[in-house]
């Protein structure tokens, strides 16, 4: 009879397996931590640790590297990837976990070896993780080039720090860089069809012993304290709020729609900024729902049922190929253009290592063709708001300001008395590190 192995944290196993599938499939981390997290149904505890694991371990993966290199006597990259990543998980634990004993994270990643590997593994593992921690887990002097060595301290891509750096200065990019370091506030938008603002923080406080405070900057926004899993809340379920950021609320409010108004959001799934538009009408009027994804369409639908919004009609297919059939039919437009997301990368830290520079282009043009095809819904005076979570020119100024230089009767249209204020430029832009929200940038356009 074989002797018994030594428990594993569960957490740390599944981590593991997602931070494998995140490198090795590119998998997006929110989904393949959600499905793992169903499927092995871990107490509450477990998967608040596997969650904090795969986020902090992305947050901050190329530090990590830098950190476990001296230590390594073979190369990082040349490592199985789950052997790379068991490193990088437990010199997360090490290095920014205080409360979990060093013991506990490295018997736990050598056991994991033990149980994957072949004989050598257990005990190279081992011998990497007993030198960082005897090390004292010291960050390496970094390199000469300031914006390389920011890059490495704050755990960015090279090509990124460059480029915000080149755009911003230093300075401001290390604040940038610095914010989207940190763990996000939980914010939600209250379904102003159900219940008031100042009612649904006393509910949460009643029922969840949640404290929620007024956004800054959404006029229907809550942020929470510590709320864990806030859809499971009897109030989410029951449509009293719907979990937003606070930058994304904004874009609702930038188009401004009103009741029995017609209005399109050609990118809506999965349907958070087409309720929000929809309750902003007081869920009088039409509000058409189009997206190219059919199967992610379906949770416009089941967002909207949620909600009790009854305004909302789906229709499966592209703008480009749904706008003959809506052709200046909309008073107000939405197109919350698909884009690299690297204003939500404090979100999804994957979002890091998965973009390239290279793909802005490709991202652009595409871009493009949704906003010409788009502009067709728009009637004689209408609104229409082009928006992206990204902070890049390419996917903005880059798609806008030619459109307008080929369509004479569209003009910027920058709101007045708008929280942010719109540069001179028009743009409406939330910058993660002075606003404390994601990033996105927006553009209101009137058709004349």
């Amino acid at each position: 009879m074989s002797p018994a192995k030594p428990p594993v944290s569960p957490a740390r196993v599944e981590a593991l397996r997602i931070l494998c599938r995140v490198e090795e499939d590119r998998a997006f981390a929110d989904l393949a931590l959600e499905a793992a997290l169903e499927r092995a149904r871990l107490p509450v505890r477990d998967r608040a640790l596997a969650t904090e694991l795969v986020y902090g371990t992305l947050r901050w993966q190329r530090r990590l590297d830098w950190i476990l290199a001296p230590h390594s006597r073979r190369r990082l990259e040349r490592l199985d990837p789950w052997v790379r990543n068991l490193l990088r998980l437990t010199a997360y634990q090490l290095q920014f976990l205080y409360k979990i004993p060093e013991w506990a994270a490295v018997n736990d990643a050598v056991e994991l070896a033990r149980r994957r590997g072949h004989s050598e593994v257990a005990p190279f593992v081992n011998a990497v993780l007993r030198s960082l921690t005897r090390s004292g887990g010291a960050l390496p002097p970094l390199p000469d080039d300031p914006v390389e060595a920011e890059a490495v301290r704050l755990a960015f891509p090279s090509w990124l720090a460059q480029r915000w750096a080149g755009r911003l200065g230093l300075d401001e990019a290390t604040r940038l860089m610095t914010a989207l370091d940190e763990r996000p506030t939980v914010t939600v938008r209250v379904n102003l069809l159900k219940c008031s603002r100042e009612a649904l923080a006393q509910r949460l406080a009643r029922e969840e012993e949640v404290t929620a405070s007024p956004t800054a900057l959404a006029s229907d926004g809550l942020t929470l304290e510590d709320p864990g899993p806030a859809f499971k809340f009897n109030a989410f379920k029951e449509g009293w709020f719907t979990v937003q950021d606070e930058a994304s609320m904004l874009i609702a409010h930038l188009l401004a729609p009103r009741a029995g108004e017609t209005v399109a959001d050609v990118c809506a799934a999965p349907g958070t900024k087409t309720t929000h538009l929809a309750q902003l009408m007081g869920d009088r009027g039409r509000v058409i729902a189009m997206d190219r994804h059919a199967a992610r369409l379906r949770l416009v639908a089941r967002a909207a049922s949620r909600l009790g919004i009854g305004s909302v009609e789906a229709h499966a297919g592209s703008v480009e190929a749904l706008a003959p059939k809506f052709r200046e039919l909309c008073d107000r437009v939405l197109v919350d253009a698909p884009c690299s997301n690297l204003g939500v990368i404090r979100r999804h830290p994957d979002v890091k290592w998965r973009a390239a520079e290279v793909d802005l282009g490709g991202l652009a043009a595409h871009q493009r063709r949704i906003l010409e095809a788009a502009a067709t819904l728009v009637r004689p005076g209408g609104t229409l708001v082009y928006a992206t979570c990204s902070l890049e020119p390419e996917e903005n100024e880059g798609v806008v300001l030619p459109f307008l230089e080929a369509h004479g009767e569209w003009r910027l249209d920058p709101p007045p008395d708008f929280r942010p204020e719109p540069e001179l430029s028009g743009v409406v832009r939330c910058l993660p590190h002075r606003h404390g929200t994601d990033g996105f940038t927006a553009f209101r356009l009137r058709r004349f």
